[in-house]
């Protein structure tokens, strides 16, 4: 277990994150997220012990700090060295023995499909295949906790799809993950847990059922329905978008709207599709970082 308890830092007179609070157990994934400079890089240091809070405590067990994997959002691999050489030595400072670390690095090579074989250097993979090695430097030892910062960047949707299913085995077995992301469609596959971070304040906390709940299904769109007229008149929609002469996307201004709306336009007969929905999280990102 981990637990930050109204955790802050400062850096003279800049507020760099503002009384955090979050615990996480065996098993769960916490999404840190929020625009660049919100905070989650100097929280990702003080729960790494890089640097000290100003106030607050992080309570854990002490033994879990020698079984941490952290991928940085600055990469870490020497790209005049080769696979093996590097994984080897990362594996021996885990206290893995030469002949299994070897083994777990080709079977996490495949599982991974790394275009590339163990005695290649760094500086011949593109820059997806670096970034799975690095991964498997955080994953091979079977980490208690991993802290992944910025781990889907410059991914393209299939390796991004590996990285999921590896995410979700280490937490299938029992490790606690912390990453940060921009990708708000991660963030809804991969969290039990989200904090968003805005200039070091906490905006928004909960799991993704909660956090839609408080934004209501305020979403709503029609396809199908040619009376453009009555939609756009019609009280407590907003932000109307019109496409394909019968469609439409808007935003309501509270749930009860879409009944009324649904009744009143259910009077001309037929319609495809009603669909009233809760906004995206990417919706609910942009909103609240402004």
């Amino acid at each position: 277990m981990i637990e930050f308890k109204n955790v802050s830092k400062n850096f003279g007179n800049f507020n760099a994150v503002s009384n955090l609070s979050f615990k996480l157990n065996k098993g769960e994934i916490l999404s840190l997220i929020g625009q660049n400079g919100a905070g989650k890089s100097t929280t990702f240091h003080m729960l790494l012990d890089f640097i000290k809070p100003t106030k607050g405590q992080i309570i854990w067990n002490k033994n879990l700090k020698r079984n941490i994997g952290y991928m940085p959002e600055e990469r870490g691999l020497y790209p005049k060295e080769s696979i093996k050489n590097q994984i080897l030595y990362f594996a021996a400072l885990h206290g893995m023995h030469k002949s299994k670390a070897y083994v777990e690095l080709k079977k996490w090579m495949n599982k991974l499909n790394v275009v590339g074989e163990p005695n290649d250097h760094i500086e011949s993979l593109s820059k997806g295949n670096a970034q799975k090695v690095q991964l498997i430097a955080c994953l091979m030892f079977s980490p208690e906790l991993l802290i992944l910062d910025e781990p889907f960047s410059g991914l393209d949707p299939v390796n991004a799809d590996l990285l999921i299913k590896a995410i979700l085995e280490a937490k299938n077995n029992g490790t606690m993950i912390i990453f940060s992301t921009h990708n708000m469609e991660n963030v809804e596959k991969l969290s039990d847990y989200i904090i968003m971070l805005s200039h070091g304040k906490t905006v928004l906390k909960g799991d993704i059922h909660s956090i839609y709940k408080q934004f209501g299904r305020t979403r709503l769109s029609i396809e199908g329905y040619k009376n453009i007229k009555l939609l756009e008149d019609f009280p407590g929609i907003k932000n109307i978008d019109f496409y394909n002469d019968d469609c439409a996307n808007m935003e309501l201004e509270n749930e009860n709207v879409g009944k009324t709306l649904f009744n009143k336009i259910s009077e001309d007969g037929y319609v495809p599709v009603f669909d009233q929905h809760y906004p995206s999280l990417d919706s609910i990102f942009k909103l609240k970082a402004k």
